[in-house]
């Protein structure tokens, strides 16, 4: 059973950055596909950004393409979502998941994710 625990999340103001961490016990990260997903208030729980086991491929959500970046360091059993020029858009609960390896899709969906982390709260200030 592996556990995952994000931190990280905080108030920051529009425009600004933060940067979130995954940590992993109980299994080696290295077996997973890793993803990030997030949650707005009122709405639907949606992806963000994805890393094959070995950190080589990513993907991310047209919504945070060249603003979030989604690192991995499996020495670590760590994976890290770096968010820049934050929008009011961004504010939602982080969710951590990991996605055992070979992924059946690509990116993964939600139906797909093995283990979730309890989540933590971004608020983007405007």
């Amino acid at each position: 059973q592996v556990q995952l625990v994000e931190s990280g999340g905080g108030l920051v103001e529009a425009g600004g950055s933060l940067g979130l961490s995954c940590a992993a016990s109980g299994g080696t990260l290295r077996s997973y596909e890793m993803a990030w997903f997030r949650q707005a208030p009122g709405k639907e729980r949606e992806f963000v950004a994805a890393s094959r086991w070995n950190g080589v491929a990513t993907w991310y959500s047209d919504s945070v393409k060249g603003r979030f970046t989604i690192f991995r360091d499996n020495a670590k059993n760590t994976v890290y979502l770096q968010m820049n020029s934050l929008k009011s858009d961004d504010t939602a609960v982080y969710y951590c998941a990991a996605d055992r390896a070979p992924a059946y899709r690509w990116p993964p969906i939600e139906y797909d994710i093995d283990y979730w982390g309890k989540g933590t709260l971004v608020t983007v200030s405007s």
